[in-house]
């Protein structure tokens, strides 16, 4: 019920796919066609001490700066072939630092940190991921440039908040609500991130401090919210180690 924006991959309010634009490949289409083996058996272990459980974490959005423009003229199968990589590789990222794609929607996708599976660094799993799948996803963007003469980028947001665990599916499918704006300023961290460098909000750079290099933008104001938010543009890995 909540009015979207023309341009809206995801609700903000609930993170629900919005129906249109790219068509999600069978391949993406539920979370257990693409969660790896050892995480989604460890999420259907512990799936019944989550569930109505309410859980701090980290929400990351990810998605491919202008698509639309990019593959328009494009044949399905060929804008297929150059599209599936990509959100291979920012799943690849956030499984990597053990977060889970909740939703994959066209040219972007959705994933937490903190839930279903418990981590108490979630934030810094979600910065770091942010961090990888920018630089694998830069990689293959230059081989598409020297190639075809491709410009592709994508853009990442991150925020942390809590949710409120609903159920978690035998497909891995994870059905939640947010308390207050977690997955909105995510969103709209995403939106208005430049390419290449994620987004993150001040909740999130207060759990991940000191394992995330960040330089500041300030105050910025954000549609639906009444006042501004602290806002940081990632720039690397920070000098603070743990055993991640």
């Amino acid at each position: 019920g909540t009015q979207l924006s023309a341009a809206a991959k995801f609700c903000p309010e609930c993170a629900h796919p919005v129906t249109g634009g790219a068509v999600t490949q069978p391949r993406f289409a539920s979370p257990q066609a693409y969660t790896p083996k050892h995480l989604a058996e460890r999420i259907l272990t512990s799936k019944g001490a989550l569930e109505g459980e309410r859980k701090q974490v980290t929400v990351l959005f990810a998605d491919m700066k202008g698509s639309m423009e990019l593959l328009a003229d494009r044949d399905p199968e060929e804008a297929r072939k150059l599209l599936d990589p990509v959100l291979e590789q920012m799943m690849e990222a956030v499984h990597r630092y053990e977060g889970t794609v909740n939703q994959v929607m066209g040219d972007g996708i959705m994933a937490l940190f903190g839930a279903p599976l418990a981590h108490e660094d979630h934030a810094m799993r979600a910065c770091y991921a942010a961090l990888r799948m920018h630089g694998t996803v830069g990689r293959y963007a230059e081989e598409l440039r020297r190639t075809q003469g491709l410009n592709l980028q994508i853009r990442a947001g991150v925020n942390s908040g809590e949710v409120v665990v609903r159920s978690i599916g035998n497909d891995l499918h994870m059905d939640y609500t947010a308390v207050g704006q977690t997955t909105h300023l995510a969103s709209r961290m995403e939106q208005l991130a430049s390419p290449g460098t994620p987004l993150i909000t001040g909740e999130t750079l207060r759990l991940a401090e000191g394992y995330f290099k960040v330089k500041p933008l300030g105050p910025v104001p954000v549609k639906g919210l009444t006042g501004p938010v602290e806002v940081y543009e990632g720039t690397g890995a920070g000098p603070a180690r743990t055993r991640l």
